[in-house]
């Protein structure tokens, strides 16, 4: 039987801490170590930080859509950074914010999570706000393979309050927030991808770390599901906001990831680096710091 995901995943933290490294190939930002900005830079910067990632971190984001903008060579070096980092023992969370109905999410729930993919991943984000019907696909899929599904709930945009946490009502009472709702509809999803090992589930949750209450509301009606946590670094939220929704485990505060990208796959310290050589040298110290800075919140 396939290990389950949220077993994976939280072997990874146990072991390293929470840190996901985003892979996020802003054109206007890639290093001109790495060669003209386009899909061939984009693939070798990205394999460059999954190698930086190993020893450092358990868990990789990719970000689709600036891999995307460059069509079929994008996706071919979107593929090359995630077999990369499959290869390396890496978890590998595709951010590609996926919905869509009936067979259209199927087609993307089996390209993506599928066995036969052609750029394997541990996980994928999809947006719930077409139904719930539009996450079963996925679900489905990763009952089957061992993998996990991130929906989004309370994510790190400024524009998440123009519906995410818009009240909703239900009869009497003042409401609540509609990622709430989300929240509370997918408790049998929850379940369903549940661990008995870890007792946590593959079905994770988005909860930026710029809204810390709205991540402890909702750690609170969401039970156990993992979360992946933006926001933290360069959007702003420090470790200890990042870690808003944990709760206490084994080892002190756990209940999921926090991604940080620019923070550590472009810091400042990086920008002037003329060989590779110092460019490696400033990933390393940047992911280095940003998992001592969440284990060190996550144990004080």
């Amino acid at each position: 039987m396939k290990t389950r995901f949220a077993d994976r995943l939280m072997a990874g933290i146990r072991e390293k801490g929470p840190l996901c490294v985003g892979i996020d190939p802003h054109a206007a930002m890639l290093p001109a170590l790495f060669g003209k900005s386009g899909p061939e830079a984009a693939a070798k910067w990205g394999v460059a930080l999954v190698e930086r990632a190993v020893g450092r971190a358990s868990v990789v984001k990719p970000q689709a859509g600036l891999f995307e903008r460059w069509g079929a060579s994008g996706l071919r070096a979107l593929e090359e950074v995630c077999r990369a980092a499959t290869r390396a023992g890496l978890i590998v969370i595709l951010d590609a914010k996926r919905g869509d109905i009936g067979s259209t999410a199927d087609g993307y729930a089996e390209g993506y999570l599928g066995a036969d993919s052609s750029c394997p991943c541990d996980a994928i984000t999809v947006n719930p706000y077409m139904g719930i019907d539009t996450i079963e696909p996925f679900v489905a899929v990763a009952e089957r393979e061992g993998k996990g599904v991130v929906v989004l709930a309370r994510t790190s945009n400024p524009g998440s309050k123009d519906f995410q946490q818009k009240l909703i009502t239900e009869g009497e009472g003042q409401g609540e927030p509609l990622y709430l709702h989300v929240a509370r509809a997918l408790a049998p999803m929850v379940t369903r991808l549940r661990s008995p090992e870890t007792g946590w589930s593959g079905l994770m949750l988005v909860a930026g770390a710029t809204g810390p209450q709205e991540a402890a509301r909702l750690r609170a009606v969401s039970g156990d599901a993992l979360f992946l946590v933006p926001g933290y670094g360069a959007q702003g939220a420090g470790a200890r906001e990042a870690l808003a929704g944990f709760v206490q485990g084994p080892h002190g505060l756990e209940g999921g990831v926090v991604n940080a990208s620019r923070s550590v796959a472009m810091p400042d310290s990086a920008k002037g680096a003329t060989s590779v050589k110092d460019w490696e040298r400033a990933i390393d110290n940047a992911i280095t710091a940003a998992q001592a800075e969440l284990v060190e919140a996550a144990r004080s």
